[in-house]
């Protein structure tokens, strides 16, 4: 089966040209059966395809996400079917706190582009540089992104192997001429998102792969691009600050940190028994 697994929205992502719909029509004519949704913490458009009274046929659309923490760049989430979490869809979140929330329900993460630019991707932050053993609470790599170059991709697939990763691509799409230039295949037919996680789990095969889309922002914009770069890490901060309100209010009322809490108690507990024994 092939998917491709990072693609955006117009529908979602405030910096995306591309209809969902016409997203689908795309990967269809290039033989691709499916696709996960990962517009940047929203799922505006998952919830708009869910309510088409036609869908596409022969096509599956996954829910996922692409998630901006404070200090890690961006993450690629899939959580199970019928799972909702409203606290993804409120950007800044720390890397490790994302990642204990996503496991605690269920679900899985991956670095999207771990090798890119600077600020939007884990090897090239902070955290990710102090924090080698982050990479053992993942469950994925996104080893094969079309906007990035070969060199980075080259470097995603080693850090991958690595740390006995499986590997994720995906076109990254924002416009219409950048659809279907990566991919995923998987061995089954996947038509749900606990199906994806069960595979990613599982250890079973994936191939990555596809062709460098050229026309991307970074390409467009040369050396000035780093200005670009650079006002992401202020424009994060600034974006983190006014959700911090509504993030901690969701934190709260959905019992998330409770949860957690309970959760690493009762771990706690289990590591003291089993060491009387």
């Amino acid at each position: 089966m092939k998917l491709d697994m990072h693609c955006h929205t117009k529908e979602g992502s405030p910096d995306c040209k591309l209809e969902l719909l016409e997203n689908i029509k795309i990967l269809k004519q290039k033989g691709f059966q499916g696709m996960l949704i990962t517009d940047h913490d929203s799922y505006k458009a998952y919830r708009y395809y869910k309510k088409l009274p036609h869908k596409p046929k022969d096509f599956v659309v996954l829910k996922g996400i692409e998630y901006d923490t404070i200090d890690a760049g961006h993450m690629l989430i899939v959580m199970p079917t019928g799972v909702k979490l409203p606290i993804l869809e409120l950007r800044g979140l720390p890397v490790m706190l994302l990642i204990e929330i996503v496991h605690h329900y269920g679900g899985i993460i991956g670095p999207a582009h771990p090798c890119g630019e600077k600020f939007l991707s884990i090897t090239n932050t902070l955290r990710g540089k102090l924090a080698g053993n982050i990479y053992r609470k993942f469950d994925f790599v996104e080893g094969y992104n079309a906007c990035e170059d070969a060199d980075s991709n080259m470097r995603a697939m080693r850090l991958a192997k690595e740390h006995g990763l499986p590997c994720l691509g995906g076109s990254d799409s924002h416009k219409a001429d950048s659809v279907g230039f990566g991919y995923t295949i998987l061995l089954d037919n996947i038509t749900t998102e606990t199906e994806l996680i069960n595979y990613i789990r599982s250890g079973k095969s994936t191939r990555v792969g596809g062709v460098h889309y050229e026309h991307t922002t970074k390409a467009k914009l040369g050396i000035a691009n780093k200005l670009l770069v650079y006002s992401f890490w202020p424009y994060n901060r600034i974006c983190a600050l006014v959700r911090r309100k509504a993030r901690n209010l969701e934190l709260v009322e959905s019992h998330i940190i409770e949860s957690l809490r309970a959760n690493r108690r009762s771990r706690t507990k289990y590591i003291s028994i089993g060491r009387d024994n």
